[in-house]
């Protein structure tokens, strides 16, 4: 399905991933311009692309990127059982092939490519990211779920008792738990809009999608230190759903030499939707200037690939000047490496 607005290109497909199942995907491309960095969305637990992550879609085409996003397994308008998660690897393996795919299409190879996820969806930036260290060139994490808040986990024996039911019915949805919508999405508006959306799962948490859940944020507190790519994390200063001392962990432990922390005091969980307009304003204001910063810094990236691919043509040439050899021209090199190929 195709949808032009406001100077923005609308399209839907689905796809099919390695289970056989229909996944949805879209994106928003600016229509009067080339894209000059693609942004890569990853919904919250119980969200979806389409509808509650258009706003932040668009803000980002308006700021002339192209923006792609996925439901995951059991969300929005993708196959499998609303709200459940049988596996977060599966989820991680179906966007890297998705967003994988769109990068390597001809014409956005020398774009710069940008993850960005709220809470859930931040939890599935860094692990796409540790899946592959070098393929990304940033990362934009919003409220990240890098560690539960204490009020969100359940006590010990009953943690130990759902893991044990989740192997014989991992579906049901016994998970105690407050109201996260209460929690998370500060405008009352927009709270009463996800409650009038058939594509959010509104239940409660299933045993496995809690088991799941669990599990990667404990991966992810134990593995901060890996994370290698810019980012910027932000989290807002009242946010009772992820912990905002966790995102703090991640800057401070992070191996990253390129990282930044925006912590908004008063604001709620839900960043980049749930909070009120003018507190959204500030937040995109931030990552849309985060990303035109990476851009102007240059791809890095394409620069490691570069010289990778220098190294393995010259390897076996010894003492053979290479293009960045200031005392000889590029065309020169290769004329030389041209006569010694045929000589051979």
């Amino acid at each position: 399905m195709e949808n032009n607005s406001e100077n923005v290109k609308y399209e839907e497909e689905f796809i099919v991933n390695s289970k056989g199942m229909n996944l949805f995907t879209c994106h928003w491309l600016p229509i009067d311009c080339e894209p000059k960095a693609l942004v890569f969305l990853n919904h919250g637990y119980a969200m979806e692309c389409s509808f509650s992550m258009k706003g932040a879609a668009m803000r980002l085409v308006k700021a002339g990127f192209g923006v792609y996003g996925i439901d995951n397994q059991g969300h929005g308008k993708s196959q499998g059982i609303l709200g459940y998660i049988p596996s977060f690897d599966d989820l991680v393996d179906d966007s890297s092939q998705f967003f994988t795919s769109i990068c390597e299409k001809k014409e956005n190879r020398n774009k710069l490519r940008i993850l960005l996820g709220e809470s859930m969806g931040g939890a599935m930036v860094l692990r796409l990211h540790m899946k592959k260290p070098d393929f990304w060139d940033g990362g934009v994490l919003v409220a990240p779920m890098c560690k539960l808040a204490e009020n969100m986990k359940p006590p010990q024996i009953v943690v130990n008792v759902l893991v044990k039911l989740s192997q014989f019915i991992p579906t049901w949805k016994l998970v105690p738990g407050q109201d996260i919508l209460e929690l998370a999405f500060r405008d009352p508006e927009i709270r009463e809009e996800i409650r009038n959306n058939p594509l959010c799962y509104k239940g409660r948490v299933r045993l496995q999608t809690a088991n799941e859940l669990f599990n990667v944020t404990i991966q992810l507190e134990n593995k901060l230190k890996e994370v290698t790519m810019p980012f910027l994390v932000a989290h807002g200063g009242d946010d009772k759903v992820t912990d905002p001392l966790a995102s703090k962990l991640l800057y401070e432990v992070a191996s990253s030499t390129d990282k930044t922390f925006k912590l908004y005091p008063g604001m709620w969980h839900a960043l980049t939707y749930g909070e009120f307009t003018e507190n959204t304003d500030v937040v995109f204001a931030d990552i849309i200037a985060w990303i035109n910063e990476r851009i102007a810094k240059g791809n890095s990236r394409l620069e490691r690939e570069q010289k990778n691919i220098n190294d393995e043509l010259y390897k076996d040439i010894p003492n053979q000047a290479k293009p960045n050899d200031p005392s000889i021209s590029s065309s020169e090199v290769h004329k030389d490496i041209s006569s010694k190929e045929v000589n051979n």
